[in-house]
């Protein structure tokens, strides 16, 4: 999921929660125990992910994450142009990217023993009281990307749609991907279509794009699949189960 241009580790800790909570039997209980399970593979997702942000926004100039549109600002500061011209005009700095990742795993092994007992104290804390905390950083948070009221409005909206969907067993992780990458995928599409006069085939022309169309649709019509026959099937043991014996 961080290789995917806007993402990010937000997506990826969302699904991974999601398949920890459907694909676990631990992770499907509600108890203590499922809930460490999905919080550990999310956090695991959230953290995995970086690396693969840094594709995007050091090959296409495209931020993967918050974090890699902070570096790219920074790399404009600095008159750096993210993109495949960085890879010819300013290779050194790549090299740099990869050593301080390097530098950087290595520390947090002693930083993550440091924090895990003050990290400890916080998880025993009533929710009552971190989620109001958490509650004004994120209304903090988007009041200071676009200075407007709105802004916040947009926050409470969507958190009560959030709720609704999870109270409601709708998967969030597919709606957030598309909010995210939704305008990207529509500006890009209306190119390629105005170029290809039309015609669909643009997709499949070139070896790697069509093994990636194939593949698309494939895992589409699998999971179409996947989810008629498990019905179908769940439909058939309950017609046994009602017929007289």
């Amino acid at each position: 999921m961080g290789a995917l241009p806007g993402a990010g580790s937000d997506i990826a800790a969302w699904i991974s929660y999601a398949i920890a909570r459907r694909g676990s039997r631990v992770g499907r209980r509600d108890d203590e125990q499922g809930s460490v399970e999905r919080i550990m593979s999310a956090s695991a997702a959230n953290n995995a992910s970086l690396g693969g942000a840094y594709i995007p926004a050091t090959v296409f100039g495209i931020p993967g994450d918050a974090i890699t549109a902070i570096v790219i600002s920074v790399m404009f500061i600095k008159g750096l142009n993210p993109g495949p011209t960085l890879f010819l005009n300013n290779p050194e700095t790549i090299y740099t990217i990869f050593a301080i990742f390097f530098i950087a795993n290595l520390l947090l092994v002693p930083l993550g023993i440091l924090c895990i007992r003050g990290f400890g104290l916080i998880l025993r804390l009533p929710s009552s009281y971190v989620s109001p905390v958490i509650l004004v950083f994120c209304i903090l948070g988007a009041f200071s990307v676009e200075n407007t009221l709105f802004a916040v409005g947009l926050v409470a909206a969507f958190g009560l749609l959030g709720y609704l969907m999870e109270a409601n067993d709708i998967p969030l992780a597919p709606a957030i991907l598309g909010l995210i990458l939704g305008p990207m995928i529509e500006q890009t599409f209306m190119t390629t279509m105005l170029k290809s006069q039309g015609s669909l085939a643009i997709f499949f022309e070139r070896p790697i794009g069509a093994a990636i169309g194939v593949v698309t649709i494939l895992t589409w019509l699998t999971a179409i699949g996947v989810k008629v026959f498990s019905r179908g099937a769940e439909e058939g043991r309950a017609r046994k189960d009602v017929q007289p014996t």
